[in-house]
């Protein structure tokens, strides 16, 4: 792999990077999710020159507060009890990158943390692959709540997950959420962790045709995901036209990642953040330490800095990598035709759940692999004509007992409002509860 130092006058857009390792944080000292997953990143990004580039700037992240996290999350019995020090910094981490932005100190940033969050749920018992708080919902929370549009209306926002697992957690928060579009790009959930993200998985009542999936094949090559950026996730940008795009940045489905079975490229994902272009990347899974992260990552960050990444090329790398066979290359074209049409002809109702009494009930078993818990949940979303529709969640796990969750969405209508506050109020009364919470999106 050439070097970068000396190689470029400035970067044509300033980029800043926040990185925190998170030394003290691991499941286990042989994990795949460890610390080494970024201290090779980081060396090979010194090696190479990148923070030598006039407009590319390293920074610290900062302490996520924990109220910043119940923006988001029902820890269940608290923040305290899912969360340590590391996943505040992880966060923070996150949190730092859109104050870079948003403040106008960079044009884009790209927050390189650990652990992982895009398989938190909007419920949190504990640990499922790998994450306990869900970085990237945290920050765009803290976005709407600190950088609101000038004209009061909802800030609009693109989440495009390219990690090779379905972003499942990120889904479940933003499900029913109609300013937010979540579409990811991930192998087929028919043969990888966590089974889920297909096409029929639309979108809550609310929001229906803003949840996308984009299950792709085994053995997708750099030109099968560029095919389908191409040919779908561009074109429902343009439709969404979001305020902001940010990329849930997973690194797993490089071709020498041992989790998975995909065949992208450190050039692949540097095309990727080219064509997306978010503002903000958020680093997510990646579990080949050596082979894969520290090329994929320098080839983010120059392609985010908007820098020619033409020399950059992992050790491991042939030319019969980028080979894709004809069978996943026309799998993939006929899906995109697919993908289009659940955004823009969605379905009257989502396929999970059922009416019943003007709410929509879905009742769900969730597992917690890393923790080895079994979460029971049922969810029941107000069908409203006037806003997205009240929330409310009955959970419980072998951690805690029966517990009642009240959400009450951002922009909320006066009759959703006052019945989420009787819901809370009974709840309390009761004594049946082992916990009962409230999270108001229009307060903090």
């Amino acid at each position: 792999m050439g070097t970068t130092n000396g190689s470029y006058e400035k970067a044509a857009q300033t980029l800043g990077v926040v990185f925190f390792p998170a030394f003290d944080w691991a499941i286990s000292p042989t994990h795949p999710e460890r610390e080494e997953r970024l201290l090779y990143t980081r060396d090979q990004l010194f090696e190479e020159g990148l923070f030598d580039i006039p407009g590319i700037t390293e920074y610290p992240p900062l302490f996520a507060e924990k109220k910043a996290l119940e923006r988001v999350h029902f820890c269940l019995p608290s923040v305290d009890h899912v969360s340590t020090e590391s996943h505040l910094a992880s966060a923070g981490g996150a949190i730092k990158a859109a104050q870079l932005v948003y403040e106008g100190r960079e044009q884009r940033a790209f927050a390189l943390v650990r652990p992982p969050g895009h398989h938190a749920m909007r419920v949190v018992h504990g640990n499922r692959g790998f994450c306990n708080i869900n970085n990237e919902a945290v920050m765009i929370e803290y976005i709407r709540d600190h950088y609101p549009k000038p004209d009061g209306s909802p800030l609009t926002v693109a989440i495009v997950d390219t990690d090779v697992h379905h972003g499942d957690g990120t889904q479940d928060i933003f499900w029913n959420d109609p300013h937010t579009l979540f579409i990811s790009l991930h192998q087929d959930g028919r043969t990888l962790y966590p089974g889920s993200g297909f096409l029929y998985e639309n979108g809550g009542p609310g929001a229906l045709g803003r949840t996308i999936n984009i299950p792709l094949p085994p053995n997708t090559t750099d030109s099968g995901y560029l095919y389908a950026v191409e040919h779908a996730v561009l074109p429902l940008l343009k439709y969404f036209k979001p305020d902001l795009i940010i990329n849930s940045a997973g690194q797993d489905n490089h071709f020498t990642d041992p989790l998975a079975n995909m065949r992208l490229s450190a050039q692949g994902y540097a095309a990727l953040n080219r064509a997306i272009a978010p503002k903000i990347a958020v680093l997510e899974g990646g579990y080949s330490i050596r082979g894969a992260l520290p090329y994929v990552n320098l080839a983010i960050c120059l392609a985010l800095a908007g820098l020619p990444t033409d020399d950059i090329r992992e050790p491991d790398w042939t030319e019969s990598i980028a080979r894709q066979s004809h069978g996943v290359t026309t799998y993939i074209e006929e899906l995109c035709d697919q993908v289009l049409g659940t955004y823009l002809n969605p379905p009257s109702h989502p396929k999970e759940g059922r009416e019943d009494h003007g709410y929509w009930v879905r009742t769900r078993s969730i597992f917690y692999d890393t923790d080895m818990l079994r979460e029971r949940q049922t969810e029941r979303i107000r069908l409203c004509d006037d806003c997205q529709g009240l929330q409310i969640i009955e959970t419980q796990s072998e951690r805690v007992r029966q517990s009642l969750c009240v959400l009450i969405p951002r922009f909320a209508c006066p009759k959703c409002r006052e019945l989420g506050l009787e819901w809370l109020e009974r709840g309390r009364k009761a004594g049946t509860y082992q916990c009962v919470q409230c999270l108001d999106g229009d307060h903090e």
